[in-house]
C-alpha cells in the first residue's frame, strides 16, 4: 500500500512527446520518459480540466477547487473516460458536474438518488428533487447521467453485480455512520464493482485518539476506523494520499466540521478565522476489490 501525493502531469508533456530526427527528417522517435501511458494520462487530465472549465459551474463551485483538488483527486482514483462510474450520495452535484462530461461519450455515470415523491417534510425528498432539477437543467452536461433510486437502509442496490469500474464517495461516511448503515453501503459498493474495480473515498478526518462515538458528532471520522470498516467488507486498501489534507484545520471546532466553509454554521462569529482555515482536513483513500 503506497502513501503518495499526486502531482498532475506538467503542461509541456505533450508538446515534447514527439521529436523529429534523422538525415531525411522523417524518422520519428519518442523520448524514453514519455511512453504511451504518459500520453494517455495527459489526455485524461485534459478531459478533466475541460470539465472543470464547464461554464455551467458557478463561481461558488469553482471556489471550492482550491480545497477539493478535483483534478488530482480524480486522477488518483484512476478515472478514465471509458469507465462505468457510480457516485454515491452526490448531494448538490458538485462532483457530478465534473464527472459527467468525462465519461459521457465512452463510459457511463450513475448517481444515487432518493424518492422525489416521498414525504414533503423529508430531507431526502428535498434532496432528491434538487438533484433531479439539476440533472434536468442542462441536457448537454447531464443528459446521459443515469440515476438509481435507493432507500437506505433497506434498499441499497447500486446496479447489476460486477458492473462498475469505479465507485466514488465524497464526504458522506460520517452520515452513514451516524445513521447506522455504513456497513451496508460498503457491502453494496463491493457488490456492484467488477473484480479489480476501485472504491474511492474522501472523508473528513478526525484527530488521532478521538473515539468514533465522539467524532461522528463532529462530522469527522477516524481514518484507521474507516479503513478497518471498508476492508471488513472485502476491499483492500491500495493507496492513500494527502491530496486533500489541510494542516490548518485543528478539527476541534465547537460546531464540528460545519463550522468551516462552505457551511460556516457559526455565521459571522469568527468568520474570517474559519475562512482562513478553509475546508476540512480530509483523508483520500483508494480501495480495490480483489
Amino acid at each position: 500500500m503506497a502513501d503518495i501525493r499526486f502531482r498532475p502531469l506538467w503542461p509541456g508533456l505533450l508538446a515534447g512527446a514527439l521529436l523529429v530526427t534523422g538525415a531525411a527528417g522523417l524518422a520519428v522517435c519518442r523520448p524514453a520518459a514519455v511512453g504511451a501511458e504518459q500520453v494517455a494520462a495527459a489526455a485524461i487530465e485534459q478531459q478533466i480540466r475541460s470539465a472543470m472549465a464547464n461554464p455551467l459551474r458557478t463561481e461558488q463551485q469553482r471556489a471550492r477547487d482550491t480545497y477539493r483538488h478535483p483534478l488530482e483527486t480524480l486522477t488518483f482514483f484512476g478515472l478514465r473516460p471509458e469507465m462505468t462510474v457510480v457516485e454515491l450520495w452526490p448531494g448538490g452535484g458538485w462532483y457530478t458536474t465534473i464527472l459527467a462530461p468525462v465519461v459521457a461519450e465512452r463510459g457511463r455515470l450513475v448517481v444515487t438518488n432518493f424518492d422525489a415523491n416521498g414525504p414533503k417534510e423529508s430531507g431526502m425528498t428535498r434532496s432528491a428533487r434538487a438533484l433531479n432539477e439539476r440533472l434536468a437543467s442542462d441536457p448537454k452536461t447531464y443528459g446521459k447521467v443515469q440515476t438509481v433510486l435507493i432507500a437506505p437502509p433497506d434498499n441499497l442496490t447500486l446496479g447489476p453485480d460486477n458492473s462498475a469500474d469505479l465507485v466514488l464517495t465524497f464526504r458522506n461516511i460520517h452520515n452513514w455512520a451516524a445513521a447506522g448503515y455504513e456497513d451496508k453501503v460498503y457491502a453494496a459498493a463491493f457488490k456492484v464493482l467488477k473484480k479489480g474495480g476501485t472504491f474511492g473515498v474522501e472523508e473528513h478526518r478526525a484527530r488521532p485518539g478521538v473515539s468514533v462515538a465522539e467524532s461522528i458528532k463532529t462530522g469527522y471520522m477516524p481514518e484507521d476506523y474507516v479503513i478497518k470498516k471498508i476492508e471488513a467488507a472485502g476491499f483492500k486498501l491500495a493507496s492513500k494520499s494527502e491530496i486533500n489534507a489541510n494542516p490548518r484545520d485543528t478539527r476541534d471546532h465547537v460546531g464540528g466540521v460545519w463550522t468551516l466553509p462552505p457551511t460556516l454554521s457559526q455565521g459571522e462569529k469568527d468568520r474570517e478565522k474559519y475562512l482562513a482555515i478553509g475546508e476540512s482536513d480530509r483523508m483520500t483513500l483508494k480501495f480495490t476489490k480483489p
